[in-house]
């Protein structure tokens, strides 16, 4: 799509603008909508914002995969749940009244980090598993959607029906309703489509350039999707925690970031079903599972975090935030190192 470097670079970080200018507006616009649904925070954002913030991911993953570049495909999007989860960390280090996890406590996101445990190991077994598919669809991949979906089930009954409470601090906060502007509800969702839209014709524009970064700078699809595309395609994920955090939406930002990474297993399934050389799981290098056993580590680390609730760490940092910035440098540092 673009026949140079510079053209590549030039849209990559035009497309990557993009995306974080209308990202940020993403989250205010959300945080309204939560509200005047009905649909509480923790829903909405890992219904619809989720959704919204992933659509750069699908768009890139997606393109990668029908252009039969299966590195380029999973690497994008695996390294994407990974640095989404570093912005939390990030997200731990800004909020400075109390440790994020702590004052964002509540049983649905609890719930949301089980269910990308479980959605995160089954690319790890179609691996493992013989190289089968019907019609170039693997058995597991229909079982990442079914999983999804009975999962989204579990998250809300856990919300509507708890069977337990975190206990109430000075530091928690609690999802309530804020005003809003008084414009009619019908044009707050046109605002969020056309935000959505806009991020995913930017996510496409950033693959097609991102290939061409890859292609003519001579670096590894690897390389790329893990780190540059990651980044750039995650960005609405950072800008819409960041600002839904600020705006004292806690457990608007914190679901956003679970949610996203949960969506984004369908969008692992969906590279899967457009790659056209048969199960994409079996034609990507091992390497590019690290990602995924770093999400699982990462993730297991906040479940930890949220369960214990430590109010303040060292430097008023939670101690899961502090390690999951380490491991997420560690596997950075050995995939430059194995690209």
């Amino acid at each position: 799509m673009f026949d140079t470097l510079t053209a590549s670079v030039v849209a990559f970080a035009a497309a990557a603008l993009v995306i974080t200018l209308a990202g940020s507006q993403l989250a205010r616009v959300a945080d309204e909508l939560a509200d005047r649904t009905g649909l509480g925070e923790a829903m909405f954002g890992v219904l619809l914002l989720a959704g919204a913030t992933s659509l750069p991911d699908f768009a890139a993953t997606l393109s990668a995969a029908l252009d039969a570049r299966p590195e380029l495909a999973m690497s994008n999007i695996m390294g994407s749940m990974a640095v989404n989860l570093v912005f939390l960390g990030i997200a731990d280090m800004l909020y400075r009244q109390a440790n994020l996890e702590h004052a964002a406590a509540s049983p649905a996101i609890l719930m949301l980090a089980a269910l990308l445990i479980v959605l995160l190991s089954l690319p790890l077994l179609a691996m493992a598993m013989p190289p089968v598919s019907t019609f170039g669809v693997h058995p597991v991949t229909p079982l990442i959607t079914l999983g999804y979906l009975y999962g989204l089930h579990l998250v809300r009954g856990t919300q509507e029906k708890p069977m337990w409470f975190p206990r109430p601090t000075r530091q928690t906060v609690r999802d309530r309703p804020a005003p809003y502007a008084r414009e009619g509800l019908a044009a707050a969702w046109g605002r969020f489509v056309a935000l959505a839209a806009l991020t995913a014709l930017a996510g496409w524009i950033l693959m097609e350039a991102a290939k061409g970064i890859s292609d003519q700078a001579g670096l590894s699809d690897t390389l790329v999707g893990g780190l540059l595309t990651a980044l750039a395609t995650s960005s609405p994920e950072l800008v819409t925690t960041i600002a839904a955090i600020r705006h004292g939406s806690l457990t608007l930002g914190v679901s956003n970031i679970f949610g996203t990474n949960c969506f984004n297993m369908l969008v692992v399934a969906t590279a899967d079903i457009g790659y056209p050389g048969g199960s994409i799981y079996h034609d990507i290098a091992p390497l590019q599972m690290t990602w995924a056993l770093v999400c699982i580590l990462m993730t297991a680390i906040l479940l930890m975090g949220m369960l214990k609730r430590e109010v303040f760490g060292i430097a008023r940092i939670g101690f899961e935030s502090a390690l999951m910035l380490a491991v997420y440098a560690l596997a950075v540092a050995v995939v430059v190192a194995a690209a």
